[in-house]
């Protein structure tokens, strides 16, 4: 699972999972570019990947940015990686679902992630021995592109989407030795999470729907990125891979 002479590419890399993918990819041995909108953040992970020995470089930008998306990831000198991370989620009650919520999630979770694909997949395509080095693309999605929840609808629908361009990527860009996978976390104690989390009741449900009987630690889901990402999963494409503490095999 080494990744030395590869550049990874992690988007919504400032914070949380992100920030934490990035850092265990710079440890596998990748070149890692860090992308977001927030660059204070970015520099902050970038120092800690290069005071454990890793490099890493930034990228501020947003990803739902089309034309400044593209020129930035064209301009890296390589690309052999892509973690398709951003994304959010706003639950609510289907009937209260805002036409700016709905608009907001779709362009981020699916719209980004889409774009995120596609500006990365040309830049791996530069690549004149890219049959030879193969390339992979790992989108960060959910259990909820398997299942259904209330309060998720949206959210339920962009994982959903993700899931299917997932496959479909993955039997498009097969020829040029390119994997397409996506990681599907249960529900994760991370900075975006935690307020959900202090709520008893909620956080109750949650771990009373999971067999394994607690909730996600950022780095098995990680772990299961690194894994995708490295040459260990060289026959390993259009998969989902769940790491739900069995949630979705009830």
């Amino acid at each position: 699972m080494r990744l030395e002479g590869r550049t990874a590419l992690v988007t919504g890399a400032g914070r949380g999972l992100g920030a934490d993918t990035a850092i265990a990819l710079a440890a596998a041995g990748a070149e890692v570019v860090l992308l977001s909108r927030s660059g204070a953040e970015l520099a902050a992970v970038a120092r800690r990947i290069a005071e454990s020995g890793g490099t890493a470089s930034t990228l501020v930008c947003d990803v739902t940015d089309g034309p400044v998306l593209r020129a930035a990831v064209g301009n890296l000198a390589q690309l052999d990686i892509l973690v398709n991370n951003a994304g959010g989620n706003i639950p609510e009650p289907f009937l209260e679902v805002t036409d700016d919520h709905l608009d907001r999630l779709l362009a981020l979770n699916v719209r980004g992630s889409f774009l995120a694909a596609q500006a990365a997949v040309r830049k791996m395509l530069e690549a004149p021995d890219r049959r030879e080095l193969g390339g992979a693309v790992i989108n960060v999605s959910s259990q909820m592109g398997h299942v259904g929840a209330p309060l998720r609808t949206v959210y339920c629908a962009t994982k959903h989407a993700v899931e299917g361009m997932t496959k479909a990527l993955a039997v498009e860009l097969a020829p040029h030795n390119i994997r397409v996978n996506s990681v599907a976390p249960t529900f994760v104690e991370t900075p975006l999470t935690a307020p959900f989390f202090a709520d008893p009741a909620f956080r109750n449900w949650v771990v009373s729907r999971i067999p394994l009987g607690r909730l996600g630690r950022p780095q098995e889901v990680v772990a299961a990125i690194v894994f995708l990402a490295s040459p260990a999963a060289s026959l390993i494409t259009g998969a989902s891979l769940l790491v739900d503490g069995g949630w979705t095999a009830q």
